[in-house]
């Protein structure tokens, strides 16, 4: 499989760990800010982003979802919340991450609806056509091979099941685009060091969007490994991207 440069793009340069294993540990380590940090950089608009995403599988009405990359289950809860399936499945790498999500779905009482497991993309733990749709919000970037993640989620999902994506992307507009460097580049790392005290996680939050695949790239790439009806939807002058495919 074609290996991406964002494939390549590690939390720490000098680290023996593989690139899956250094971002599980980075987001253990964030864990306990992740939701609070999401809010504050993005001045909230990170749940509406995720909405959008999540209202692209309405028409469908899935009863069987999976949310890969879950983390602390934003997107399994309002996934829920919004659509109401029989079931959803949050998988994770990152142990910390699933354990603040497992206290949010129990505070809910939600605990028999949505049920979370540590899982890696690249070897879901299904059988094939499990799942009527797969969600992922802010995670394909740190897949650790995408085209094996992106194949993984479409044996898991049903003839006809869709997958939803929305991950960040680089503005275009020349004056926004600046500014939008200036923030990724140094307010972002420097809030994040600030509150996480691990301002490494948000300078490769940077980086891996730098060297993504993104809008037509990503869909030639989903439609090279097999989905149909592909799409995409710039957010907020392109700061992010809503991608979707169908099997």
């Amino acid at each position: 499989m074609t290996k991406y440069a964002h494939d390549r793009v590690v939390p720490d340069g000098s680290s023996k760990l593989n690139k899956k294993q250094q971002v599980a540990e980075m987001f253990n380590s964030i864990a306990f800010r992740y939701d609070f940090l999401n809010r504050f950089l993005s001045a909230g608009i990170d749940i509406q982003w995720r909405k959008k995403a999540i209202a692209q599988l309405k028409t469908l009405q899935p009863q069987m979802v999976l949310d890969v990359a879950t983390g602390t289950a934003d997107v399994a809860l309002m996934t829920h919340d919004i659509l109401k399936p029989a079931k959803i499945i949050g998988i994770d790498i990152s142990e910390g991450m699933l354990s603040l999500g497992r206290e949010k779905i129990a505070k809910k009482g939600l605990s028999n609806t949505i049920e979370l497991f540590t899982g890696d993309s690249e070897k879901i733990n299904y059988p094939d056509c499990t799942f009527d749709a797969v969600t992922v919000a802010f995670g394909v970037r740190n897949f650790e091979n995408l085209e094996a993640g992106l194949t993984e989620m479409l044996r898991v999902l049903k003839p006809g099941g869709k997958l939803v994506i929305l991950e960040f992307s680089r503005p275009k507009q020349v004056g926004f685009k600046s500014l939008y460097n200036l923030y990724m580049n140094i307010v972002a790392p420097s809030v994040g060091k600030m509150f996480s005290k691990n301002k490494g996680a948000y300078a490769y939050l940077n980086e891996s969007v730098q060297a993504f695949p993104e809008r037509e790239n990503l869909v030639t790439i989903m439609k090279q490994v097999g989905y149909q009806q592909t799409y995409f939807k710039p957010l907020s002058l392109g700061i992010c991207c809503i991608y979707c495919g169908s099997k």
